[in-house]
């Protein structure tokens, strides 16, 4: 068995993190099923969201009655201190739980801190005070806001996008964080489901003992290899070097993290870090929306795009965007066609 422990915040669990955003996609039952299996398998680190439509609500009922035996991470996308608020007491409702052990500002364009005119860091502080919030943690796409609020000093986890796939400014990231006492949450551990190779996927996390990935799961075959890592944690061989290496040239160029930092450029009005990895969102998130007439008119701009290739100066990861929303702007429509299945 393989733990970790998330920098100051003292968490100390197993290197599996169940990441509950999938779980909206399946019924309430299988959910809780899903959810419950991986705390008898061992696993105690469960990350969810606001956002997540259903997701805290299913996590609150599969955790209930083990609440002190487990840990939950969930987010405030809020952008007022009424917001937070009203956030945070949703949450709490839904959980079925009267605490957070890591509440996380969820991708915020900016670095909340003390002072800055939204009250949200000095609410963040009195949730704290209250005891609702046990530790402060911030969720993150852009390589500047990460990196400022680890040199803030202010919180205590930050989740980012890492995986194999992971540029030398993202393993720079891992390294501020263990210096910094931070704990580190690796989502998008498969890449938003570029990576199809979990062993290979846990063998490269492994090497960074102060990494914490939270898997996404929604399947119980997909749970249960998971769980396998439990006792039999994955290590970097030369067989899985060669995966890792191969994988790298041909997906590298295709993972768009959905920073944002392209959008307000595109004189198109694409919004960029949604559409570039539609493809992504299509089966890993409820596709009811996505395909919805709003999702239709949005990726249908894609055919706007004059190809003045600002987008691809302003991308942090150095993304060939304009070739990535074609492309996935064919599988929506393949998709929509009914010619491919995303279940």
């Amino acid at each position: 068995m393989v733990n970790v422990t998330l920098g100051s915040t003292g968490i100390t669990v197993n290197k599996n993190g169940f990441g509950a955003l999938p779980i909206q996609r399946i019924s309430t039952e299988n959910a809780v099923a899903l959810a419950r299996k991986a705390y008898e398998a061992g696993i105690t680190f469960f990350d969810t969201a606001r956002m997540y439509s259903d997701s805290e609500e299913k996590l609150g009922e599969a955790l209930e009655g083990v609440r002190e035996k487990v840990y939950i991470a969930t987010k405030t996308g809020a952008t007022t201190a009424e917001g937070f608020w009203k956030d945070l007491e949703t949450s709490l409702k839904n959980l079925r739980t009267d605490y957070i052990d890591i509440y996380q500002f969820h991708n915020p364009g900016f670095c909340p801190k003390p002072g800055d005119g939204t009250g949200l860091y000095e609410a963040m502080l009195e949730a704290k005070a209250q005891g609702k919030v046990r530790h402060i943690g911030i969720t993150n796409h852009r390589l500047a806001v990460a990196k400022e609020a680890i040199e803030s000093g202010l919180y205590e986890t930050l989740q980012f996008p890492f995986c194999y796939l992971a540029t030398e400014k993202d393993i720079e990231l891992v390294e501020l964080c263990k210096k910094a006492n931070m704990g580190f949450i690796a989502m998008k551990a498969l890449s938003g489901g570029l990576i199809t190779n979990a062993k290979a996927a846990y063998a490269y996390l492994g090497q960074y003992d102060n990494v914490l990935p939270i898997w996404g799961v929604q399947k119980e075959v997909e749970l249960d290899e998971f769980i396998s890592y439990i006792s039999e944690p994955p290590a970097m061989t030369p067989e899985i070097e060669e995966i890792i290496n191969h994988d790298r040239e041909e997906l590298s160029g295709e993972f768009c993290r959905g920073c944002g930092y392209c959008v307000p450029t595109c004189p198109a009005g694409i919004e960029i870090n949604n559409c570039a990895r539609m493809t992504l969102m299509l089966r890993r998130s409820p596709s009811a929306f996505q395909l919805s007439e709003e999702g239709q008119e949005k990726m249908k701009k894609i055919e706007d795009c004059i190809n003045c290739g600002v987008c691809k100066t302003k991308c942090p990861y150095g993304l060939d965007t304009p070739t990535l929303l074609k492309k996935n702007y064919e599988d929506y429509k393949r998709v929509l066609a009914g010619e491919v299945s995303v279940e």
